[in-house]
């Protein structure tokens, strides 16, 4: 069974969000996934983002082939250069900054 991490599209027509899930290649983008690892909200600024690390390692350490733009979020995390081997890799994700209180 071949898996990929991939991104499965939620939310209204012109406000979508996405899931980052694990998934039969041979699954619509939007059927049935295996597990749901994280989630992505471009729309948002700063956009988004929140990974399971430790699932993702796993299922990246059991074959499961990222998309181009999971790889890219994952590379924003830091988990796909801890799945490279580089030890010293962080996470480079902005996030919102928290509003005064008066």
């Amino acid at each position: 069974m071949a898996v990929k991490i991939r991104l499965k599209r939620m939310g209204k027509i012109r406000a979508p969000y996405y899931r980052i899930v694990v998934a039969d290649s041979r699954n619509k983008r939007d059927g049935r996934s295996i597990e749901e690892i994280g989630k992505y909200h471009p729309t948002e600024e700063p956009s988004f983002i929140e990974v399971d690390s430790e699932r993702a390692q796993y299922w990246l350490g059991a074959g499961a082939q990222p998309s181009p733009q999971v790889e890219a979020i994952l590379k924003l995390t830091g988990d796909w250069g801890i799945f490279k081997g580089d030890k010293n890799a962080v996470s480079t994700v902005k996030t919102k900054q928290a509003k005064a209180v008066f």
